[in-house]
C-alpha cells in the first residue's frame, strides 16, 4: 500500500516548494470551469478553507465570504492572494492534521493538488472534522501535474481513475455522503470536480 504513496522525488516538500510559482496550472478554459463549480456549490457568507492554496484561489469575484483561509506551502505566493483572510503554511505530508478547531468551516476546497498528498485519508478524515454538518468539500483535478511530486498511484491511473481514487479517499474517510463527479471537457484542459456533503453526526 505504502508504494502506491511514494514519488520520484523524496524529498522533503518544504524544499521543492520553497521558491515561489506565480504561473496557472491549467488553462484559462478549466480556471473558468472550476470558478464556475465554487459559485455553484459555495454560498455567500461561507468560511472557506481553501487547502493547498497558492496566490489564485479562483473563487468566483463578485461573491462575498464570511472568511476565506488559505493553507499553503509557500508564503509568499500565500500573501499574493488577494482572496484569502488567513494564511498558514503548513505541509499536510509532513502532519495531515488541520490547525483549527471542529466545524470550522461550511466548505474545504482542494484545487489541482490532490494527487500530491501522501496520507490522503488521513487529510480527508481531518476534513470531515473541521467543515460543519451540511457543508462540502471541493476537489478539482486536470491532467496536469509534477511528475516527479505526484503519487505513484496517480502517475499509473487514467482520468477516469482518478475519479474513482478521490471518491475513494471520501469513502474510506467516512463522515462524507451524496459524492457528485462534475465534468468539464473543452477544447484545453479537462477538468473535474469531486462534490461530497459533510454528513451531520450519527443520531441526529
Amino acid at each position: 500500500m505504502r508504494d502506491r504513496f511514494r514519488r520520484v522525488d523524496e524529498r522533503r516538500d518544504d524544499v521543492f516548494y520553497r521558491d515561489p510559482r506565480f504561473v496557472e496550472h491549467i488553462d484559462p478554459g478549466a480556471i473558468a470551469a472550476v470558478t464556475g463549480v465554487y459559485r455553484r456549490y459555495v454560498p455567500p457568507g461561507a468560511d472557506v478553507l481553501d487547502l493547498m492554496s497558492s496566490w489564485v484561489s479562483h473563487l468566483p469575484p463578485e461573491v462575498a465570504y464570511a472568511s476565506v483561509t488559505g493553507l499553503g506551502m509557500n508564503a509568499a505566493e500565500l500573501d499574493r492572494n488577494p482572496r484569502l483572510d488567513r494564511r498558514i503554511v503548513h505541509d499536510l505530508n509532513a502532519d495531515p492534521v488541520l490547525p483549527f478547531p471542529g466545524d470550522s468551516f461550511d466548505a474545504a476546497l482542494i484545487c489541482v493538488s490532490v494527487q500530491y498528498l501522501t496520507r490522503p485519508v488521513e487529510v480527508f478524515a481531518e476534513l470531515a472534522r473541521v467543515v460543519r454538518p451540511g457543508g462540502r468539500a471541493i476537489v478539482t483535478f486536470s491532467n496536469r501535474c509534477f511528475p516527479t511530486k505526484a503519487v505513484a498511484v496517480w502517475q499509473t491511473t487514467d482520468d477516469g481513475g482518478h475519479v474513482t481514487l478521490v471518491r475513494g479517499y471520501f469513502a474510506a474517510a467516512r463522515g462524507w455522503a451524496d459524492v457528485d463527479v462534475l465534468a468539464h471537457a473543452g477544447r484545453g484542459d479537462p477538468l473535474y470536480a469531486i462534490v461530497a456533503n459533510r454528513e451531520p453526526p450519527h443520531g441526529m
